[in-house]
């Protein structure tokens, strides 16, 4: 008993400090409050906000409140984010195991992409991207087409736009291609350890992925049309794409510049991972005859990712806050939009840097609950 209270006894007193400091604070942001005539709530959140944003992925315009404008720089940030875990996560793997190559060229220029990108600042890479590189594109009335229908300016990148009919159809079958993914998986799985035998899970997989929706269009059950980017004359000198989908130069920037940037961290926790894994392994499994991406794959790979989540989470995690960065080429997101702008127009620092701070926690937490849950999820669990 003597041994649990002396336990305890320093968690209180720690918890106890902490209460005490954030209450001092809060006291004295209170008193100064009052002092000066501020009073504090978020009531302002239900206000007209009278401000415009250049890139929404949601109807937006100065007559919706405070809260719009809120999640309009929300589903920014979230956007910037999802785009730039996805980018990293393949250009990083795809660097991580090229650093192990035995090829002089591929490894070489591997490391070096590492060593460059990861020791140049992460704003000077978006001002790059931004300022010299999207900056000096043509305008749009010069422009010639890549891949026949996109359309890269100084203005943005202008794709065709796809027009759903009974999109929620579509989903339906995507989300049912899925589950049949699973059970398949999982029986596959099953077989693998009772027989031995192995099925061609990934082929199966994209099939069942190209079937379902494939079966929605044959019978006619969604149908999809093409809005081709059309040149459009605004002004006597001012050109831009209409009908089609327009990606802004800002968003082009962030994401080049964040998955670059993160990747190479990303890579090298790939390179650790594999590294990891000792040679007896590697040996072993060629000397029962499979191929070096058999071994990659079954055997390297399954056991390196217990190495190698931990890392790249921090590395998700550093992105999306990272992200924040976009006000320094006013991309709309959530601290140019709602931290920037509706903080200036209000005044409501308190509230406004509150709300900010806990959407980027609670951004941070959900990333590292899901990666956490992938973690134990892959774990080699011994029977």
């Amino acid at each position: 008993m003597n041994h649990k209270i002396k336990s305890i006894i320093p968690q209180l007193l720690t918890l106890l400090f902490v209460v005490a400091v954030i209450g001092f604070f809060t006291i004295n942001a209170q008193l100064n409050m009052e002092e000066r005539g501020i009073d504090f709530g978020y009531g302002f959140l239900n206000q007209e906000s009278s401000f415009d944003v250049q890139f929404s992925l949601i109807e937006y315009d100065g007559s919706h409140s405070y809260a719009k404008a809120y999640l309009v720089g929300l589903l920014n940030t979230i956007l910037v984010s999802v785009l730039g875990i996805i980018f990293c996560t393949i250009i990083g793997v795809i660097i991580g195991i090229a650093r192990l190559s035995p090829n002089y060229l591929i490894r070489n220029t591997a490391a070096w992409y590492v060593e460059f990108f990861r020791n140049v600042p992460l704003l000077l890479q978006i001002f790059f991207w931004y300022y010299a590189a999207l900056r000096a594109l043509p305008l749009p009335e010069n422009t010639e087409p890549l891949f026949g229908v996109t359309y890269l300016t100084v203005k943005g990148y202008y794709i065709p736009r796809l027009i759903w009919e009974n999109f929620d159809i579509l989903i339906y079958s995507i989300l049912a291609a899925i589950i049949s993914i699973v059970f398949i998986r999982n029986y596959a799985r099953k077989l693998q350890e009772e027989k031995g035998q192995q099925l061609p899970v990934l082929l199966i997989s994209v099939g069942l992925l190209l079937v379902f929706p494939a079966i929605t269009f044959v019978t006619g059950m969604v149908q999809l049309e093409v809005a081709l980017p059309v040149l459009k004359q605004l002004s006597k000198t001012s050109f831009i794409y209409a009908e089609g989908l327009s990606i802004p130069p800002e968003l082009l920037a962030l994401v080049l510049a964040l998955s670059l940037y993160t990747a190479t961290f990303v890579a090298e926790c790939v390179r650790a991972g594999i590294q990891g894994i000792s040679k007896g392994q590697k040996e072993a499994a060629a000397s029962v005859g499979l191929t070096p991406n058999q071994i990659l794959k079954l055997v390297i790979m399954p056991q390196a990712l217990r190495i190698i989540i931990p890392p790249t989470t921090n590395q998700y995690l550093n992105l999306t806050k990272n992200s924040s960065l976009a006000a320094a080429i006013a991309y709309p997101d959530l601290v140019l939009v709602f931290a920037g702008t509706a903080l200036m127009q209000t005044g409501r620092a308190i509230e406004i840097v509150s709300i900010t701070m806990l959407t980027y926690l609670t951004l941070s937490l959900s990333i590292s609950v899901l990666m956490n849950w992938y973690n134990k999820k892959i774990a080699i669990k011994e029977k």
